[in-house]
């Protein structure tokens, strides 16, 4: 288990491990516990489908969450979580999110102004460290698209939630704090030691509990002036909490105050992992310029003077190259690398072929005893050789479009690939019930901004594409060039403005 924790690509592990035993086996993790490895895409299908009904988080999981984020949608199992996020479920529909595509591009706008004012006096561009950028836009983005309130981090305003999610950055895990982390998933009392990382954590929690309270209070004035109606993430929690404490509403929409509060996990997931896809989009198109110069070509192309329209930006018609660039870095860099459940009930999965027992037993199903735990390992299944081909560690977004847009057939979708379920073969949003419910808020937003920012600027690294990457262990894993580690992740890019032709 610390090997995997500890790992800088727990995915390489997980795919050199399925090499040796094949694509359904079982790990140690703690004080002589196990848990299995799925890999075969029928048993995964089943564990996706079945997914807070019978695969459920652990009690040890679930203990973790509710202290750090309380029993919000991350926690909820069952018709609890049917019913909070049937709840929460318009603030994503396609007219809203028509709606929201101008919030993203008003954030990367005036992320340019910012950098045109940099860059005014410098024809040969500036070094920029992105990634705290990245960060600035997405809290921004999401504060405003999401809970009607402005953070205001692009104007330089510091904001306790984003110096708390900083802070947790410049402070990696060190070899004890990692053990006492993994600890308190078998003794609570783990979590209560002071270690820096878990003093940080305490304090994120109190800070995201005291926001996510005022941008409540705000939001409930307004509604009382407004008559309601707000469909935003707030104004639908709001509507939520009064439909229980009227009990006179739709009943399968309802959440308790305490539910309601809890759903400030949603700030951390649609800050981190929007940040972090961003950041790792520059870092690959940094590492190839003649695919940075293919995506600018298309975006510049087809510019008539206006943005494009969310329906533009969502299907990939209109813009193949941008949608792949998207795709390739979903798939190369998934935010979250696993996903581990336990079985609350014996259950049976389907494979795709027998596996044979180290008892030289053949099983054409897998049976799955009451309170087991299993983990789908999404960054090794979105990365390996296996699943996506002999290429599957390069950064090729013409995969997603091979034949098709005057591209020539370099490489295609595999079928193995094909037999994954999930939003385009890739687990990175999850499947089945649990379904990231705001994948395509996250995917317009990663479309807008990057649309800005390639169309506007070129990108590189200082020292040249061969600079090395490493992970830094913050709240979810993320880059940085080696050698800043102790300073918070850092991606520094010499960023030059495109002149217009």
């Amino acid at each position: 288990m610390h090997e995997i924790q500890s790992s800088p690509d727990p995915g390489k592990l997980y795919e050199d491990w399925a090499a040796a035993y094949g694509p359904v086996y079982k790990v140690p993790t703690l004080f002589g516990r196990s848990k299995i490895v799925l890999l075969d895409p029928k048993a995964l299908s089943q564990f996706y489908a079945k997914e807070t009904t019978v695969y459920v988080g652990a009690p040890s999981t679930k203990r973790f969450i509710a202290r750090i984020f309380g029993k919000g949608l991350l926690w909820a199992e069952g018709e609890s979580h049917k019913r909070q996020r049937r709840a929460l479920t318009p603030a994503f529909s396609n007219a809203a999110l028509r709606r929201l595509t101008s919030v993203f591009y008003d954030s990367a706008y005036k992320l340019k102004s910012y950098w045109d004012n940099e860059l005014e006096n410098n024809p040969d561009g500036d070094v920029i460290e992105v990634q705290h950028w990245m960060n600035r836009v997405a809290l921004d983005s999401l504060g405003i698209a999401g809970f009607s309130h402005n953070f205001e981090s692009l104007e330089g305003k510091r904001s306790a939630i984003g110096d708390a999610f900083e802070a947790l950055g410049r402070a990696p895990p060190t070899k004890l704090s990692g053990m006492i982390f993994l600890l308190q998933f078998v003794f609570p009392w783990a979590g209560y030691i002071p270690t820096e990382r878990n003093v940080l954590l305490l304090k994120m929690k109190r800070t995201m509990k005291e926001i996510a309270n005022e941008m409540l209070e705000k939001n409930k004035k307004v509604e009382e002036s407004s008559g309601g109606g707000d469909k935003s993430i707030i104004g639908l929690l709001i509507k939520a909490e009064n439909t229980s404490k009227k009990g006179d509403g739709d009943n399968k929409l309802h959440m308790t105050a305490e539910e309601v509060a809890a759903q400030n996990v949603l700030l951390v997931a649609g800050y981190e992992t929007t940040s972090i896809s961003l950041t790792w989009a520059l870092i690959e198109l940094s590492k190839s310029l003649a695919k940075q110069d293919l995506l600018r070509k298309e975006l510049l192309g087809t510019n008539d003077g206006h943005d494009p329209e969310w329906d533009d930006l969502m299907t990939a018609d209109k813009y193949p190259y941008l949608d792949a660039v998207v795709h390739e870095t979903l798939r190369l860099h998934p935010p979250v690398a696993e996903t581990t459940r336990m079985a609350s009930e014996t259950d049976v999965l389907p494979l795709s072929m027998p596996i044979i027992t180290k008892d030289g037993k053949e099983l054409t199903s897998l049976p799955v005893a009451k309170g087991t735990h299993l983990t789908s390992p999404i960054s090794c299944l979105n990365r390996s050789e296996l699943v996506w081909g002999k290429r599957a560690k390069e950064f090729i977004p013409e995969r997603w479009i091979a034949g098709n847009h005057g591209f020539e057939e370099s490489e295609v979708i595999p079928a193995s690939a094909k037999s994954i379920q999930g939003h385009r073969h890739l687990l990175t949003f999850s499947d089945g019930p649990r379904i990231c419910l705001g994948r395509n808020f996250a995917l317009s937003e990663f479309k807008a901004v990057l649309f800005v920012l390639i169309r506007n600027y070129s990108f590189e690294f200082p020292n040249g594409p061969d600079t090395k990457i490493s992970i830094a262990r913050a709240l979810l894993p993320r880059p940085t060039v080696e050698g800043s580690q102790g300073l918070g992740p850092k991606v520094p890019l010499r960023v030059r403005k495109v002149e217009a032709e």
